[in-house]
């Protein structure tokens, strides 16, 4: 084992034992792609009914670097939704929604990182409540919990470590967490604003041994916005921002400030910085109702020298009519 990985798997065990201040949860460069990945509120809030699969590989060419993996599914439950033709059948035990304000959703993912794997499965509940019109459509604010529940895996077979050390000798290998996560956001056209927060119980919940160690899950705080500028026919600019903290607050605190350009919303390019750690090429597409869309990570920090970089892929498909998206209105 080099010195290099045994630095990084030092590094990731501290942060399973609750001594690190780095965050637990993957990161993605294309929130604004998914962004139901880090707020459930987001879920069925467009309307359409959505699958999407993500996939990132960080720090390309770094022996066991961390990759994500997640896919998810989410739809708005409308009258003609999809899911409401399939239960018509036993239409005694449906109960519409008010309006078609509920959005439902889910994913599995699987992270790595080092020595650890997280794998788990989160569902989500969003109630979207229609505030004012904006050109003819609706503003929207949107409220949203999620239950998650994952499995930390840590495999130290391998990794060297003093041996006698009671606190590497005494946690529990596995451990199963059931936590929640909340959201809220309020939506435009011209512009929108998010917050969301995971590990609402702060893993009080870890189904493991009775070990005296103390373990204990950060929460997570996110904070997005964005603004649309038509700059002319066909073309339009969108900034936007992303602020990850937790716990730590100001010892933790990480941005993202992004720039992105659409041409008939069916093309798109963008730039973003990470602060302390990256400089980011986003690029993507619409094909009829499928989206794909990658991200390059250019990597500042001295990983680089390890590193050719990290790379993000999204596939996407929506299923519904453009006009479907604001059927809540009148939907029942």
């Amino acid at each position: 084992m080099s010195h290099f990985k045994r630095i990084l798997s030092a590094v990731v065990l501290s942060f399973i034992l609750g001594a690190a201040m780095a965050q637990q949860i993957p990161m993605y460069s294309q929130y604004i792609m998914n962004g139901f990945l880090i707020n459930p509120s987001l879920a069925g809030r467009d309307g359409y009914t959505t699958i999407n699969l993500t996939v990132r590989e960080q720090w390309v060419g770094l022996k066991d670097a961390p990759s994500t993996y997640a896919a998810s599914f989410q739809t708005r439950i409308l009258k003609n939704s999809y899911i409401s033709k399939s239960t018509s059948v036993i239409r005694k035990l449906v109960m519409p929604t008010k309006g078609g304000k509920v959005g439902v959703g889910g994913y599995v993912f699987n992270d790595n990182n080092g020595i650890m794997r997280r794998t788990g499965i989160q569902a989500a509940y969003a109630y979207h409540i229609p505030m004012g019109v904006t050109n003819d459509i609706p503003n929207t604010l949107s409220f949203g919990l999620a239950v998650t529940a994952y499995q930390y895996a840590v495999n130290i077979d391998g990794l060297i470590y003093d041996q006698n050390d009671p606190l590497l000798n005494s946690f529990d290998r596995r451990v199963f967490i059931p936590d929640f996560n909340f959201g809220t956001s309020f939506a435009t056209t011209k512009y929108y604003v998010g917050f969301s927060m995971t590990n609402l119980l702060r893993g009080s919940l870890i189904f493991a041994d009775t070990s005296s160690t103390r373990r204990r899950e950060l929460g997570h705080y996110f904070l997005s916005g964005g603004m649309k500028f038509p700059l002319a026919d066909d073309w339009l600019l969108e900034p936007s921002g992303f602020i990850k903290s937790s716990d730590m607050f100001f010892k933790a605190i990480q941005m993202d400030l992004s720039t992105r350009v659409y041409y008939k919303n069916d093309y798109w390019a963008g730039l973003s910085w990470r602060t302390g750690d990256a400089l980011i090429i986003m690029m993507g597409l619409k094909y009829d109702r499928f989206y794909f869309a990658y991200a390059y990570d250019y990597t500042l920090t001295d990983i680089r020298r390890q590193s050719i970089g990290s790379h993000e892929l999204t596939l996407a498909v929506k299923f519904g009519e453009s006009a479907r998206r604001y059927h809540w209105i009148n939907a029942y």
